[in-house]
């Protein structure tokens, strides 16, 4: 799969495959192609040739919403919530989103008790349940971070797209997020493709690592190996030893 800008290839012939149950990280050096990489395959863009495939069935040229009801939800580098409604409220919506029959005009409150309880179920174990009723946009930023992976595991995903669930947190923040991921996770029910700048985050999350380097595959392979590789230490300058 390719995606140019004009005459800039951001991403240039990128074939990968996600095995489920993975965790696959995604890590390259800034302009690497990998937020491109996450857009082409959420919806957010259509790839300039190429084709996404999940499940035996073609993504491409889908919407976003329409990916997200085949079983991919995301997290964004820049936090998206609703920063005026509650904790629970931002939650409740992303579970509604999958919940069936959500769009009857008749049993509303049946539907808003079973989404609330859903929420509340995932608040607890991303360790936000006495925040229920706070208003999103006043959580510190590393509760937010965490809010938004609530979210999307709200809407009941095979894939989870995490685009750099650890920006701007805290070493505290960052540890915090490593272990509850590493809790959430530990079943291998989901599959993960993570795209993240902390290399130790990474390290200790990932099964297989996917590197990208002028938007190319210049490594792919177990986090042993991929740290080893000459060219990753080149692009990286000796950055992950």
């Amino acid at each position: 799969m390719s995606r140019h800008f004009g005459a800039l290839a951001a991403v240039a012939d990128v074939s990968m495959t996600v095995e489920a149950g993975e965790i696959r990280a995604v890590i390259g050096p800034n302009g690497a192609g990998k937020s491109t990489l996450f857009n082409v395959i959420a919806g957010a863009l259509r790839p300039t040739t190429g084709t996404v495939i999940f499940k035996r069935e073609a993504l491409t040229g889908l919407p976003p919403h329409a990916i997200c009801a085949r079983g991919l939800s995301r997290t964004f580098q820049l936090t998206a919530l609703f920063p005026r409604l509650t904790v629970l409220e931002n939650v409740r919506l992303a579970a509604q989103a999958r919940a069936p029959g959500r769009w009857r005009f008749l049993g509303g409150r049946a539907m808003r008790a079973a989404t609330s309880r859903e929420a509340e179920r995932w608040l607890e174990r991303l360790r936000l349940g006495d925040m229920v009723g706070a208003r999103a946009g006043l959580l510190s930023h590393g509760d937010q971070r965490l809010l938004e992976i609530a979210m999307a595991l709200a809407q009941r995903p095979e894939l989870l797209l995490l685009d750099e669930p650890t920006q701007g947190l805290s070493v505290e923040e960052t540890g915090r997020t490593v272990t509850l991921l590493r809790e959430l996770l530990s079943d291998g029910r989901l599959t993960v493709l993570l795209v993240e700048h902390d290399m130790e985050v990474v390290f200790s999350l990932a099964h297989r690592i996917t590197v990208l380097h002028q938007g190319r595959v210049i490594a792919d392979g177990a986090p042993g190996e991929v740290k080893r590789d000459p060219a990753v230490q080149s692009a990286y300058l000796g950055g992950l030893e």
